[in-house]
């Protein structure tokens, strides 16, 4: 067995509440990347992005990683690893510095980026992404690449992306337990962008919801750069729980219903479909209308994209003060476990108004039978992450993929602190 190190591999871990999904990716010469491992197994011990049984953190993971080594035939010893929780902060900052010598140099733009990277934040938080937009230089703006411009001053806006300490220290901890080194730390719903958007949705404005069982992560996008983060502690758990409580049968079966026969709209149900709902107590199973499922998911998926919505028209009206480009003309963009049931899009359509789909991973090849599919998502865009992340020497620089390919030429900066 070779370790992943030696073969040049990556690996990106995702550690949901649902499930913990572990890849095995290898860098092709045109630049995708070709999936040779996959591993997965149920998540305990996770709630909404956070840890609260650390040991059964600990062998959900060994055992995912177990079965992506078997399929891979390596040694994993470091991975890309996924973090998410209501805990997730985010704050667009400015920083400002004078040309050194007429001519934007990278020295110039490392400069001005870490200028806007030096606002305080929380004691408790520590910044996990420093993803640039846009600069300015004199009275240019909205400026890409401003290396070999001339100028006498520049301006760089940045979003920043910070977590809590502590719950970021527990899930690398449980990393960590099984002999793993954490390579960096990334923002699912970043990691997620980078899996299913295209550049032209980024660019005419787009929001990635990536719907898992304990969170929905946004990341909407504008004018090709990054706006906003968000997590909103709720999501598919709560449909499962609905399900459960309605039919009196337990939460497994409630999650396996939901899986295999659930619906996001009522109306796209035949009324002659049943479905047959095991029971509790030994009590036996009874046969009910799949209508009848579909009128207990359709309302809770409906209050969840609300959520999505509420917070989506507050960031609109944000940009829209600030005097940035807030349209989402390329829509909504649903990704996650929970975004693969039927009826979701037409629901979500109906939330929105606007035109929705669901996110599949892009630029992907090798075990595409198992990995192209809205839950695979994360773990996919950890592989895009930690493959522009090796084009650097200097380990502490973020992945150009975090500018999503606009910056082509920039690369972005991460405080790297584990």
């Amino acid at each position: 067995m070779t370790k992943a190190a030696d073969k040049k591999l990556i690996v990106g871990l995702d550690i949901g509440t649902s499930k913990v999904c572990a890849l095995v990716g290898e860098v092709l010469p045109d630049g995708g990347v070709n999936v040779i491992g996959e591993g997965s197994s149920p998540s305990g011990g996770m709630d909404k992005g956070g840890v609260n049984d650390l040991e059964s953190v600990v062998k959900s993971v060994q055992s995912a990683v177990y079965k992506a080594e078997l399929m891979a035939d390596c040694q994993i010893s470091s991975v890309f690893l996924s973090l998410s929780g209501k805990h997730i902060r985010c704050q667009n900052e400015k920083g400002m510095v004078p040309i050194s010598d007429k001519e934007v140099t990278q020295d110039d733009v490392d400069s001005v980026i870490h200028t806007a990277k030096s606002v305080k934040i929380s004691d408790e938080h520590k910044t996990l992404h420093v993803i640039p937009q846009e600069f300015a230089i004199d009275y240019q703006e909205g400026i890409k690449n401003p290396v070999g411009l001339s100028g006498v001053r520049m301006e760089a806006s940045v979003h920043l992306i910070t977590c809590h300490n502590d719950m970021a220290r527990n899930i690398v901890k449980a990393v960590e337990r099984c002999d793993l080194k954490v390579d960096h730390l990334i923002f699912s719903g970043l990691a997620a962008s980078h899996a299913v958007l295209t550049a032209d949705e980024r660019e005419l404005g787009v929001c990635v919801v990536d719907i898992g069982g304990g969170t929905m992560d946004l990341a909407i996008w504008t004018g090709g750069a990054l706006r906003h983060a968000e997590v909103i502690p709720y999501a598919g758990n709560v449909v499962t729980s609905d399900i459960a409580y309605a039919f009196g049968t337990p939460p497994s079966d409630a999650e396996e219903i939901k899986v295999k026969y659930g619906c996001a709209l009522s109306e796209l149900v035949s009324k002659d479909a049943k479905v047959d709902v095991p029971s509790v107590g030994g009590r036996p199973s009874r046969s009910l209308q799949s209508q009848t499922l579909a009128e207990v998911i359709e309302p809770r998926y409906s209050e969840l994209l609300g959520l999505v919505n509420q917070k989506l028209i507050e960031k609109q009206e944000q940009l829209r003060n600030a005097g940035v480009k807030h349209q989402l003309a390329a829509g909504i963009v649903l990704t996650g476990g929970a975004a693969q049931m039927e009826g979701l899009v037409e629901c979500a359509e109906r939330v929105f108004r606007n035109q929705v789909r669901v996110g599949l991973p892009l630029e992907v090849s090798g075990l595409t039978e198992h990995v192209q599919s809205p839950r695979y998502a994360t773990a996919v865009g950890l592989l895009h992450y930690g493959k522009d992340s090796q084009t650097f020497d200097d380990s502490d620089l973020e992945p150009k993929r975090s500018v999503t390919g606009i910056f082509t030429k920039i690369s972005g900066w991460l405080r790297k602190e584990f």
